[in-house]
């Protein structure tokens, strides 16, 4: 078998799995879970995450491989720094073959909370269009960079998981955020509260919240939840 027959054949195996992951699951959440999964078979990566995002501030996590990813999701929302945010406002791939590089230093809070679980980053928007409705990133734990032909394996698996978002917002006529439950539900509340409060835009708000998570060393869904029973007031935010 020729070299160009071989990546037929790869491409084929590839496009018959893609076809598996959408069919099977029955679309929706449970076809982004499925193609995620095929990312950590197919690709040489250690974790993986899947997120909604209408803008910086409003951004839902639908799949994280393991507690490690989720954790790393959960500090670049409470942060609002990092590769998946990044990726999603420049509507560009980041591809950080190693964190400790200089190109992995323009986040620098991000850098400094990750530890040492994670080495590697490669942020994909889902874009279609004008519009991006969110970033698949992949991870390793030691540096390296993805070769072409897992670039091309990606970037399939980058496309699929568009279409299933796509059909999961034209089941519900609607953008496919909206019909999500909120995995930061007090997050919300709490940014409501301190728009209230004082009087201040959406985006202060939410930025306000972190600051005052990032000075107190807690992580922010924690303080969020501390707003909405009570146990913190909104003018305890500016004592800190």
């Amino acid at each position: 078998m020729t070299g160009s027959d071989r990546a037929n054949s790869a491409g084929d195996d590839l496009r018959a799995a893609l076809l598996r992951a959408m069919g099977e699951s029955g679309g929706g959440l449970a076809a982004v879970t499925r193609l995620a999964r095929l990312a950590l078979e197919s690709l040489p990566i250690d974790g993986a995450s899947v997120s909604l995002m209408a803008d910086t501030g409003n951004r839902e996590t639908l799949y994280t491989s393991d507690d490690v990813i989720a954790e790393i999701e959960n500090r670049q929302f409470g942060l609002g720094e990092g590769p998946c945010f990044e990726a999603f406002e420049t509507r560009r791939p980041v591809l950080i073959a190693d964190l400790d590089s200089p190109d992995g230093a323009r986040w620098p809070i991000f850098a400094a909370e990750r530890g040492e679980r994670i080495a590697a980053v490669y942020a994909f928007p889902l874009v279609t269009g004008a519009t991006c409705l969110g970033v698949v990133a992949l991870y390793r734990a030691r540096p390296g960079w993805l070769s072409t032909a897992d670039l091309a394996v990606t970037l399939r698996i980058i496309d699929a998981v568009t279409v299933a978002l796509l059909e999961m917002g034209a089941e519900h006529r609607t953008a496919p955020w909206t019909d999500l439950p909120a995995n930061h539900p007090h997050i919300h509340q709490a940014t409501g509260m301190l728009i209230a409060a004082f009087q201040m835009p959406a985006q202060h708000a939410l930025a306000r919240l972190r600051g005052y998570a990032f000075s107190t060393g807690r992580p922010l869904a924690e303080v969020a939840d501390d707003l909405v029973t009570r146990r913190l007031d909104p003018h305890d935010l500016d004592q800190c």
